[in-house]
């Protein structure tokens, strides 16, 4: 599954980055990169939401062992998967995922990730997206009702002010996601 990128709602300066984890159903693992001024409160209202979708909040540190950060570029479909593939391992990355949409990934190296930009850039491959992300190593598979019930878990957490990101391990059956 793709992973949500990082909400552009504004940023009190005032807040605090926070960081939360937690289970969905099915034992899904869901990490919430948050920004807030009251961890006490939003700590309530992310019990509230985990609870109200069958899943529980964690400890620091109870499933955050279970992702890894990269650098992500995104690519539109219609992208050459085989030119962009040797361009992007030439330019120093990691992998190339093709989606089956057509459209394609590009992982790196956090730190390399405006080297690689550059580099596909200068080679004519512009990039939709750049950023730094959370990926999971294990994906957990999930049916059709178990999907369902995560995807409007995931809906409901980032309906809330102070999340930022959200990265997730479920992998939600392709006619949940085309559903929504």
């Amino acid at each position: 599954m793709r992973q949500p990128a990082p909400s552009a709602r504004p940023l009190d300066p005032a807040s605090l980055h926070v960081r939360y984890e937690g289970y969905g159903p099915a034992g899904v693992a869901v990490m919430l990169d948050c920004s807030t001024c009251d961890p006490q409160s939003l700590r309530g209202q992310l019990r509230r939401v985990f609870a109200e979708h069958g899943g529980q909040l964690g400890a620091s540190g109870s499933i955050a062992y279970l992702f890894y950060e990269v650098g992500l570029l995104s690519f539109t479909a219609g992208t050459s998967p085989t030119l962009l593939g040797a361009a992007a391992l030439d330019a120093g990355a990691e992998e190339v995922v093709t989606e089956r949409d057509g459209s394609a990934e590009v992982l790196t190296d956090p730190r390399d990730l405006e080297v690689v930009r550059d580099a596909l850039a200068h080679a004519g491959f512009e990039s939709t997206e750049a950023a730094r992300t959370w990926r999971t190593a294990t994906s957990v598979e999930l049916d059709r009702a178990h999907g369902a019930v995560v995807l409007r878990l995931l809906e409901s957490l980032e309906g809330l002010d102070d999340v930022r990101g959200i990265y997730t391990n479920a992998a939600i059956p392709d006619e949940i996601l085309e559903s929504v």
